[in-house]
């Protein structure tokens, strides 16, 4: 009880800070919006201008960081709880660069990250990261000890090496208008989202979400263990293959609309276990508010304090996230 109520006051504590940070970032640019006008304007009572600067510009892109957070908050804890490692991370392990890798055939094959067609970006991003995924398991897999946790860490680095490698080899054959725009989207830059993207992340997020809340009790049972989970009746191998592929989707669709934007799936769980506990109906939530309010204040941070020369979210949010991976390995045995 003592934990649920914990929980509860940590995620309304949560929602107000994450609803202050998008505030001020509605307020944050060239043009500068009192919290007055911004709320008048999401309600209908703003002017021409305001209208058009929220609506046109801002508010999708906070939107799409808003959506993205949440859903790398949630995979890198799905992670993290499946293989038992603690430095399990979208990124880390290579599921970020298998969808850097779907979004460059994508392009490949489009030339354009906007309009309709970015409708389909998720679903190259989430074969990518699929892809990723399936190699990761056949080489970290054992068929004794199963998923080897420093095993799945060592191999998810060189898988995204690999992954970069081809990345890379495919955008060169890009022009240079597409490669340039395209690498800004994938250094984890979010300038320029439009509300055709929050269409296409938003149903991955919608859908992912809860099927993922609906298996917290599995996941409560697999982090004690095989034999205890099958003791208690879960289908072991079944629920960890629905597990990852909900995972992969949630960090490939993030990663389709914000590039390949690391650390958040590491921090933020990390941050929902020493505020709520290891519970995952209770630290699911919150790794996910986390998530969101992590990543609204990098892109909010790189817009306003190096304005007018704003800095990508991507590299905020490694700048924050480096030194606590390091933090981390140096605790883990």
């Amino acid at each position: 009880m003592r934990e649920k109520q914990r929980a509860l006051v940590v995620t309304l504590v949560l929602l107000c800070l994450s609803a202050a940070v998008v505030l001020y970032s509605l307020n944050t640019g060239t043009l500068k919006l009192s919290p007055v006008m911004v709320i008048k304007t999401l309600f209908g009572f703003g002017d021409f201008q305001s209208e058009t600067v929220l609506f046109d510009y801002r508010l999708p892109r906070i939107v799409v960081t808003m959506l993205a957070g949440i859903g790398l908050g949630i995979a890198g804890g799905i992670l993290q709880s499946l293989s038992r490692n603690p430095l399990a991370d979208p990124g880390i392990i290579g599921l970020n660069a298998g969808a850097a890798f779907g979004l460059i055939v994508f392009v490949t094959y489009f030339h354009a990250l906007e309009g309709n067609p970015s409708l389909l970006i998720p679903l190259f991003t989430f074969g990518g990261g699929l892809l990723a995924a399936a190699v990761i398991v056949l080489l970290a897999y054992d068929r004794h000890e199963g998923l080897v946790p420093i095993r799945l860490i060592l191999v998810g680095i060189a898988v995204a090496a690999g992954f970069s490698a081809l990345t890379l080899y495919l955008s060169l054959k890009l022009d240079e208008d597409t490669y340039t725009f395209a690498s800004r989207w994938l250094v984890g830059n979010v300038w320029g989202r439009d509300w055709i993207h929050v269409l296409a992340l938003l149903p991955w997020i919608v859908c992912l979400v809860p099927l993922t809340l609906m298996q917290t009790n599995t996941l409560n049972a697999l982090t004690l263990g095989d034999a205890v989970a099958s003791s208690v009746g879960v289908r072991v191998q079944r629920k960890r293959l629905l597990l990852l592929t909900l995972a992969v989707g949630l960090a490939s669709a993030s990663v389709s609309m914000t590039g390949g934007i690391g650390f958040i799936g590491l921090v933020a769980p990390h941050l929902a276990r020493r505020l709520v506990g290891s519970l995952h109906q209770y630290f699911l939530p919150v790794s996910a508010l986390l998530g969101l309010l992590i990543l609204v204040s990098a892109d909010t941070i790189g817009r306003s304090i190096f304005a007018p020369n704003a800095i990508p979210a991507g590299v905020v949010v490694a700048f924050i996230g480096a030194p606590y991976f390091l933090y981390l390995l140096t605790k883990t045995k």
